[in-house]
């Protein structure tokens, strides 16, 4: 590690005060923060939560995403061990809790954190998600973004452009990709679980829709050597990607069939239209009863 950086760690005093709730409901001790390369200087960090961006070179570190606040001490020494550069910039995907939980730590780190500004709007203000039936407290004033855009911001940073771009309701309403044009990489945050069915947040503006034609425009984006990175699930390539437009696409599309039929929600989720990828895709936290509901809801939302 870089002794210069872990000086600045010690000098932190993390705070916790973003992940209160979080911290009773997970055990945070045994979590380990590992990273994979992407392309050169360009690394996906897990851990628990999201995945995690990280790109440095001499302008500094520059990361996309930061998990969970009691995670931020464990991310940094990860980081430590990669650049002994300062972390410059913190880019938020999107508002969740386990993308954002870090921000308060990180921007005590030294970071400035940047979002579009309907993370900011989220973040700052309680939000309830009826699928959960739970209440999300405003996030404290050290955590919320400190830039904000509307539709896309670039950063000339470690000798590559990179590109951050909202692309309009899909997870969430203020989802983004971020795009290393050099580095021939794309982060998509939550709009791509990569092996499993995906979360989309139909109280926070999310479409399921949206998150379709992102994985499209990704696709067209891409080449055979782009890799991708999802918000979960393992490091991916344009293959991988069409992968799960596909599924979606399918999966719609049987849905749509039996909503089409007037069957009700709850008889759409005893058809099973799923049944065929479940045992794949339908073994995380959003198990396919749930999914085809969001589903559902997503279609006669239109």
């Amino acid at each position: 590690m870089k002794k210069a950086f872990l000086v600045r760690l010690a000098a932190l005093g993390l705070s916790l005060s973003t992940a209160m709730s979080a911290q009773a409901q997970r055990d945070f001790s045994k979590v380990e923060i590992k990273s994979e390369p992407v392309a050169e200087n360009l690394y996906m960090l897990t851990g628990l939560g999201g995945n995690i961006g990280l790109f440095v070179g001499e302008d500094g570190a520059f990361m996309v995403d930061d998990q969970f606040a009691p995670l931020s001490e464990k991310i940094l020494a990860e980081v430590a061990k990669l650049t002994d550069k300062p972390l410059r910039f913190v880019i938020n995907t999107h508002w969740h809790g386990d993308h954002t939980g870090g921000n308060e730590n990180m921007g005590k780190a030294g970071a400035l954190i940047v979002a579009h500004e309907n993370v900011r709007k989220r973040m700052s203000t309680e939000q309830f998600t009826k699928l959960w039936d739970r209440t999300t407290p405003p996030a404290p004033a050290d955590a919320l973004p400190v830039i904000t855009f509307t539709d896309a911001t670039t950063f000339y940073w470690n000798g590559d452009e990179v590109r951050v771009q909202h692309v309009g309701p899909a997870h969430t309403d203020g989802d983004s990709i971020i795009h290393f044009k050099n580095a021939n990489a794309i982060h998509m945050g939550d709009t791509f679980f990569n092996g499993s069915y995906p979360y989309v947040d139909l109280s926070a503006g999310g479409v399921l829709d949206g998150v379709i034609e992102n994985a499209r425009k990704v696709i067209e984006m891409s080449d055979d050597n782009t890799r991708i990175i999802p918000g979960h699930g393992p490091l991916t390539d344009k293959k991988g990607l069409q992968s799960y437009h596909d599924l979606l696409v399918k999966l719609k599309g049987n849905i749509k069939a039996l909503v089409d039929k007037g069957m009700s929600k709850e008889e759409v989720i005893a058809a099973n239209p799923t049944k065929e990828f479940d045992e794949k895709y339908g073994q995380g936290f959003m198990k396919p009863d749930v999914w085809t509901g969001i589903v559902y809801d997503s279609i006669k939302q239109q």
